[in-house]
């Protein structure tokens, strides 16, 4: 076996770590794909001779690649949402399975990608490599081109949003989550009167005019009227996971971890009294969205 074939059976072995490092960071299997190949790609180039710790050295140039993939996506923020919408994996050229994209999603939970998508490239990277790969702030400086002090800060600020410290509510939370989780497996089973049983008779849904157009916004009355309505949808709910909404439990839809619709729920005396859907993409930007505590 030549030196060659020697380095890249090592790298086939890093591979499952280095695409599980790149998925999180990016949030995109294809994505994830390309980063990692960009670093097989710079060790064919490189002297790998002179590199003592391959995994660690691979660790760093994913990141490297993950980060300039993350400040090129915040360079088009001025894009709306809707024009950055997720398209499905199955209608791209090259793509991935969709169903092992969705199956990476529930293993890394769609909310935290909900929330890191919103981080800045720098405390993505600090948080996705200190808080889920263990990797020491010292090296995570180099990447970022930041002292560790800075990127133990970054680290910290991204925890705080994603775990939404200091704007959840002490109180309510657990009688909220009954309600949501029972609705939102009446809604998967397509169960009519588990729907009925947690909505308020007189509920009222309001859906903004990027929801349902035309017209500045669309209200539906009552539970059963809604109820019907919402069956239909009972496929479209099967990865929404809930999320902290403004401090209350809500449901989100975010097709490969981008945001695309946030359901906002009001809840009195365990019955949902409204619901409100948002898809407008300025209104789901100003949201306080985070992972809700296990």
């Amino acid at each position: 076996m030549d030196e060659k074939e020697s380095w890249a059976q090592q790298f086939e072995k890093n591979r499952g770590h280095l695409r599980a490092v790149a998925y999180r960071m990016l949030g995109s299997l294809n994505d994830a794909d390309d980063a990692v190949q960009e670093a097989w790609l710079r060790l064919s180039r490189s002297d790998a001779t002179a590199i003592e710790n391959l995994g660690g050295w691979l660790t760093t140039v994913v990141a490297r690649v993950c980060l300039d993939i993350l400040r090129s996506r915040a360079s088009r923020r001025e894009e709306t949402l809707e024009a950055q919408k997720f398209e499905p994996p199955a209608k791209r050229q090259g793509a991935s399975d969709p169903e092992q994209e969705v199956l990476l999603a529930d293993s890394v939970g769609l909310a935290l990608l909900v929330v890191l998508d919103r981080l800045t490239p720098a405390e993505r990277i600090a948080f996705v490599l200190h808080d889920m790969f263990a990797v020491s702030f010292d090296e995570i400086a180099t990447i970022i081109g930041r002292s560790p002090t800075a990127a133990r800060q970054l680290a910290s600020r991204a925890r705080r949003r994603v775990q939404g410290a200091d704007r959840v509510p002490d109180s309510g939370l657990s009688e909220q989550r009954e309600v949501v989780s029972a609705f939102l497996n009446a809604l998967r089973a397509g169960d009519f009167e588990g729907l009925i049983a947690v909505l308020d008779p007189d509920v009222v849904v309001r859906a903004d005019s990027t929801t349902v157009p035309p017209g500045p916004q669309t209200e539906i009355r009552g539970a059963r009227t809604w109820a019907k309505g919402a069956i239909a949808f009972s496929q479209l709910v099967r990865s929404a996971p809930p999320m902290l909404v403004d401090g209350a439990v809500g449901l989100v839809w975010a097709p490969g971890g981008r945001l695309s619709r946030v359901l906002r729920f009001t809840i009195t005396r365990g019955k949902i009294v409204q619901v409100e859907i948002i898809a407008d993409p300025a209104r789901l930007r100003d949201l306080d969205l985070a992972v809700i505590k296990e």
